[in-house]
């Protein structure tokens, strides 16, 4: 069981630059192909920029061409929560981080050449990577 962290809008606010609370606080996204992570290929961990969960690992991370960082599974079976979503006139599945209800990205089940078949197409600036020989 993950144990949730909670934060008020302003603790949030305080933690996080403007555009880390646009999109893990607001579901907003960073513009396709921006991402600082998005070519980031060396073994490690990805992490919730907002609360420091462990996400995903650098093993399930592929080149989509989707423009944004994309795995297909998490780290551990806990690690997210996954919300309808019907927003912008989709219908699509939000991926929050499960510690702290932070916007992370979408799912989408459209990569057959991976062993999962999914999607989970991240943005950077939810995320923070430890590379291997930092992350021990």
């Amino acid at each position: 069981m993950v144990e949730r962290i909670e934060r008020s809008e302003a603790e949030w606010r305080e933690l996080l630059s403007p555009d880390e609370y646009a999109v893990l606080r607001r579901a907003a996204t960073e513009p396709p192909g921006t991402g600082a992570l998005l070519r980031e290929w060396r073994p490690g961990i990805y992490r919730c920029r907002a609360c420091g969960a462990e996400l995903f690992r650098a093993e399930a991370k592929f080149e989509s061409h989707c423009g944004w960082p994309s795995f297909f599974e998490t780290s551990h079976e806990e690690a997210v929560e996954l919300v309808p979503d019907h927003s912008h006139g989709m219908v699509r599945t939000e991926v929050r981080c499960r510690r702290c209800g932070s916007h992370l990205g979408h799912v989408f089940d459209d990569a057959p050449q991976t062993p999962t078949g999914e999607r989970y197409c991240m943005n950077s600036l939810a995320l923070r990577f430890d590379p291997a020989e930092e992350a021990r």
